[in-house]
């Protein structure tokens, strides 16, 4: 379940902290990177779709890439996203972040004009000629209209112009057969994108998950993908019913407002979402936290929270149940 580039396992698609007044959140990134280790992830994804990459300027690109690396220290790889809609462009986010120390960048294709697969196919090919970094196709067709289809996966990573794929289609046909046809090719890796969709990918031979819940309990989904190589099936399907409560929880307000106001309760940064984007509504953050409360993801009135350890300068304690 491991690639000839060390990528397997739980790769949390991190949100990016941001301040009020849309500037990056140096302290709270650093905070939520040390939160997603302590959870055991094995590598962090910036710029996807959680980390609001098709809304930030360049600058807080930038520096987030700078801040990510600095505090992760090679310690799990470092994966980037990049949603750009010319070739020129996607090669140029790319540059950035192999100058940044990441190992590899997860790419959609070209989103606003309508394509058909042949454009698909040469896009991901002339990109791969002059990327620095290893490619991973990003298949997430609601945010972008654009299918990449299986075969066109199969195509390309029987030529080696890419490295894997990360599918959030929600479609767990899709996910068999991409699994199907490139199950002969050593070293291409597949992850969900689907939290939900976790034990069955796994079950299928899928390499591990990018996923959005990995931010607020990154233990859980290791916990899962541990169980899974245990053999460990009837508890493995009591923790996907676990991340299934979770994400559901978390799926409030508008896309992902829920997973910023999760984590300011919990004290790792503040709920501020990217332009135009605004933070939820106070009757859905209350039941958000009701909802974390029953999970075991916040304490109960009167204990100690993450928050005020925050505010004290404190390192927020990973929450676990």
């Amino acid at each position: 379940m491991s690639s000839d580039l060390g990528l397997h396992g739980i790769v949390p698609a991190l949100a990016t902290p941001l301040r009020p007044d849309g500037t990056l959140d140096e302290r709270g990134c650093r905070r939520l990177i040390e939160h997603v280790l302590a959870g055991g992830v094995h590598g962090v994804l910036v710029l996807g779709s959680t980390g609001e990459m098709a809304a930030l300027d360049h600058p807080v690109r930038r520096r987030l890439l700078e801040v990510t690396a600095e505090a992760l220290s090679s310690r799990v790889p470092l994966l980037v996203g990049v949603a750009e809609m010319t070739l020129t462009t996607a090669l140029h986010e790319i540059h950035a972040a192999a100058a940044a120390g990441a190992q590899a960048a997860l790419v959609v294709p070209p989103y606003y004009s309508p394509i058909d697969q042949p454009t698909v196919l040469a896009f991901y090919r002339e990109l791969a000629t002059s990327s620095p970094l290893p490619i991973l196709i990003y298949n997430i067709p609601g945010f972008t209209k654009v299918v990449v289809s299986p075969e066109v996966v199969s195509q390309l990573a029987e030529e080696g112009v890419v490295a894997g794929i990360k599918d959030s289609s929600r479609d767990f046909e899709y996910i068999e057969q991409v699994l199907d046809m490139t199950g002969d090719r050593p070293g291409f890796v597949t992850f969900t994108g689907s939290d939900t969709m976790l034990l069955g990918s796994l079950a299928m031979g899928a390499t591990g998950a990018i996923t959005l819940s990995a931010n607020v309990a990154p233990d859980w989904g290791v916990r899962l993908y541990d169980l899974v190589r245990a053999g460990r099936w009837e508890d493995a399907r009591e923790q996907q019913r676990r991340i299934l409560r979770l994400v559901i929880a978390l799926r409030t307000g508008v896309f992902p407002t829920g997973i910023k106001a999760a984590l300011a309760l919990v004290g790792i940064c503040g709920d501020t979402p990217a332009w135009p984007a605004t933070p939820l509504g106070e009757p859905e953050r209350v039941r958000l936290r009701v909802a974390l409360q029953g999970l075991g993801l916040l304490p109960e009135a009167g204990e100690v929270t993450q928050g005020a350890r925050a505010k004290a300068g404190e390192a927020p304690v990973l929450l676990k149940s």
